[in-house]
């Protein structure tokens, strides 16, 4: 019989905490856990840093790759046995793993991380199996897999399953009993449809219309670029040794367009948007135009950076120094991970303000590594508006977040690319994620 639990609640509400609880009473080596983080990557070394994946120069040749590291957890996890195998060429099947076996560990995208990350915990056979977010940068293709997966996993194995999920309009149909985190306890609901029947529905728009209004009466500034092109790429290749990630790409962003940007994992999404930041060195050898201006015809990376907002995996990733919340937004002014410089009174009045339009003005002094990680997800996308931006880059930005709040966050969204000179490169693996507004839709295939 199935024995597949989930674990729901909004953002903040203790998940984390409840599950933390549930592995110290438990406290067996049989007991896997893991973690919402796990999908920006393994911190292999301590050192790493938002441009690391695009910087391959800059990783140490003892870096492991990600069958070093596969080879290794297969070994620790017991004998090798037939059964094993087995399940490690289903396994490697499944994520197609021989794609990137080769690759650093550092380097991988985070729908690659994910799928190494629960690769290397399924080798333990564990008897209890706790994901927190598990489909979270997963495309669609890889999802439906790993659903099917799990659903075979916990009927034909000794395996119990425990999902910590966000987003609960999809809960797995093989999911036995349901239980709710709330402010006054735990909710046990036996099935799903029980689960859901006590639900109630997320309105149209929870954006208030006074808030609405304030953004949207924002004032203008007058160094924004006037341009025509947002950005005009020609012919742009990305090679990374043997390996070819990108191949021939010409892709234009007029000024106001608002772009979906899609492609199964590994199929350089998020290194195409790294040649827009100006994140990756390889953008000053491509025909790459920024804002009517090539680059390289002298704008420092700072003066392109000063005119987009972004939130990333990666940027997710990098964030590891215990700042005041406040602070992680006000860095959105100065396009740092860390503050170096003490903002002034008024930016952070334009702080607190982005802080309370996203509902969280409460957690403006709550050290950043002690929230949550929807949580978190909200205060970097604070950041990304604080600067008012021409560019909204926003790759997979309602990661970890509730139902609720992924409404919060698209109808924010949608209202601020209602204003003059307002761009937006969205790219999710959801399409129900995508705000109203969209104007063109970009597809990335893997190149194998």
């Amino acid at each position: 019989m199935q024995k597949v639990t989930a674990i729901v609640g909004r953002n903040g509400s203790g998940k984390t905490l409840y599950i933390d609880q549930l592995r110290k009473q438990l406290a067996s080596d049989r007991v896997r856990y893991i973690a919402f983080t796990d999908s920006y990557g393994v911190n292999v070394d301590g050192q790493y840093y938002l441009q690391l994946r695009w910087n391959q120069h800059d990783i140490d040749h003892e870096t492991p790759t990600v069958g070093e590291l596969l080879e290794k957890a297969y070994k620790l996890a017991g004998e090798d046995t037939e059964e094993r195998r087995k399940l490690q060429a289903h396994l490697y099947k499944l994520f197609h793993m021989e794609e990137f076996l080769d690759k650093y560990i550092i380097i991988l995208s985070s729908g690659e991380l994910r799928k190494f990350q629960l690769t290397k915990t399924l080798f333990a056979n564990p008897k209890l199996l706790i994901m927190d977010n598990p489909f979270i940068g997963l495309d669609a293709e890889t999802r439906d897999q790993l659903k099917e997966l799990l659903s075979v996993l916990t009927t034909e194995r000794d395996i119990e399953v425990m999902l910590v999920l966000s987003k609960t309009d999809d809960i797995p149909e093989f999911v036995n009993k349901v239980i709710e985190i709330t402010p006054n306890g735990e909710q046990v609901y036996e099935t799903v449809d029980d689960y859901y029947a006590q639900q109630q529905p997320i309105p149209a728009q929870v954006l208030s219309e006074e808030k609405r209004q304030a953004i949207l009466n924002l004032p203008y500034h007058d160094n924004d670029y006037d341009c025509q092109k947002v950005v005009e790429m020609k012919d742009v290749s990305i090679r990374y040794g043997e390996r070819t990630i990108l191949k021939d790409v010409n892709w234009t962003v007029m000024n106001g367009d608002r772009w979906a940007l899609s492609g199964q994992n590994g199929s350089g999404k998020s290194t195409l948007l790294s040649l827009v930041c100006a994140d990756n060195p390889q953008s000053y050898a491509c025909d790459i135009t920024l804002f009517d201006r090539p680059r390289g015809s002298g704008e420092s990376i700072w003066d392109i950076k000063k005119h987009i907002g972004y939130v990333s995996p990666e940027m997710h990733r990098s964030y590891k120094r215990d700042l005041p919340a406040i602070r992680i937004v006000a860095s959105g002014l100065m396009d740092s991970i860390g503050l170096y410089a003490v903002p002034n009174e008024q930016d952070y009045e334009k702080c607190h303000w982005w802080l309370d339009i996203f509902g969280i003005g409460h957690l403006a002094e709550r050290r950043f590594l002690q929230l949550s990680s929807g949580e978190q997800r909200l205060i970097l996308l604070a950041r990304a508006f604080v600067k008012d931006p021409q560019l909204l880059i926003l790759d997979e930005p309602l990661h970890g977040l509730d139902l609720w709040n992924r409404r919060l966050a698209k109808d924010i969204i949608e209202t601020f690319c209602q204003r003059r000179n307002k761009t937006m490169i969205m790219v999710t693996h959801y399409e129900t994620e995508l705000p109203k507004g969209i104007t063109k839709k970009l597809f990335l295939a893997r190149n194998l």
